[in-house]
């Protein structure tokens, strides 16, 4: 993603959190830049995330930073034992790889769980214009002095998903040549009317949607989704 991405999520949790010093779980938080810059904004933040590598990765940028994001390996849809947070994120459409809206669900649940009672959930998915309109035959290529990126995407199985194919050529000084690396991802989103009633469903009270950030109200153009979601 675009460096200056994360300085937008970054702004979005002070816009919508307010007061620094929550206690805050990132789902799916890769390789930690968000969780650095949530940390170094005042935050508790503990990262959580199903890949290792990721993990490593994200440890790196924590120790980089001189910060304390203690990290989890798991699985969003089974937070276990994890206590409870003032303040739960989930951005970089990371839920619209649940494979299902009972998947999706299951985390809504999983967050309001180890919500306190008054906790808030952030969150971010794509649209369905960006799934059902912009992402089809997309394409996207990148090259500089070691590594090449092809990214296409296609129209997935489901109502509004997509797949990305995903190909690297990442240059290896001991083979003298590129390594080929290639990522299938699978993308899914629902309509708002879907999304806002399993977040009912799973106990959430107030629930206000917006687009660009948190800067703009939803329209039929809108490519990514924010969720503001409240307990009580």
């Amino acid at each position: 993603m675009a460096p200056e991405l994360y300085d937008r999520w970054c702004q979005f949790v002070k816009q919508e959190a307010g007061q620094k010093g929550q206690r805050t779980l990132e789902l799916a938080c890769g390789t930690g830049v968000l969780a650095v810059k949530l940390a170094a904004a005042g935050y508790q933040v503990t990262g959580l995330d199903l890949s290792a590598d990721m993990l490593t990765l994200a440890q790196q940028h924590i120790t980089a930073a001189q910060v304390s994001v203690p990290l989890v390996q798991g699985d969003v849809r089974e937070l276990g034992d994890l206590g409870t947070y003032e303040l739960v994120t989930c951005f970089d459409d990371s839920l619209c790889y649940m494979p299902n809206l009972a998947a999706l669900s299951q985390v809504f649940q999983q967050v309001a769980a180890h919500l306190t009672a008054d906790g808030l959930f952030l969150f971010d998915m794509h649209s369905l214009h960006q799934m059902d309109d912009c992402f089809p035959g997309y394409m996207y290529n990148y090259k500089n002095e070691t590594t090449a990126f092809m990214w296409h995407s296609y129209v997935g199985d489901y109502p509004h998903s997509v797949e990305h194919d995903l190909t690297f050529f990442v240059w290896d000084a001991s083979l003298g040549g590129y390594q080929v690396l290639n990522e299938l991802h699978r993308e899914r989103t629902y309509p708002l009317v879907q999304v806002t009633q399993a977040l009912a469903q799973a106990g959430f009270k107030k629930v206000a949607v917006s687009a660009d950030f948190g800067q703009q109200a939803v329209a039929p153009d809108s490519v990514r989704w924010f969720f503001t979601a409240k307990k009580s």
